[in-house]
């Protein structure tokens, strides 16, 4: 989803249709609060349920430049909350999977949660 979302604001693509699940659904809303997306929107019943994205733009650019995929599937990473840090000198993002739900960076360290490092994001 990631990589879609990136090469769709790469090609200029405003709205992009993603296979739903709760937690995809989780990281959208994450990148909604952030400022990254418009809009998410879940569409269809039952089966063939899908999220519509809109991507955001600044200036005719996307404001995803790049994203990077911390914890794989070969490799999972961990980090406490007092072991975060900023990315890209405070102008990028961190999403994690904590106990509390996905959240941001700045939302882990308020809650004092720490959880799974998905990606970084700027």
């Amino acid at each position: 989803m990631l990589s879609q979302i990136k090469n769709a604001g790469a090609a200029g693509k405003t709205t992009i249709a993603v296979p739903y699940s709760k937690f995809r659904h989780a990281i959208a809303e994450a990148l909604l609060r952030e400022g990254y997306l418009v809009n998410v929107e879940r569409k269809g019943r039952k089966t063939g349920k899908v999220l519509e994205l809109e991507i955001a733009y600044e200036n005719n650019r996307p404001k995803i430049k790049e994203a990077k995929r911390v914890s794989k599937l070969s490799r999972r990473t961990y980090a406490g909350a007092r072991d975060l840090r900023p990315v890209r000198q405070g102008y990028g993002n961190t999403i994690l999977s904590t106990p509390k739900g996905v959240l941001t960076l700045a939302e882990a360290k308020k809650e004092g949660v720490g959880g799974e490092v998905l990606f970084s994001i700027w």
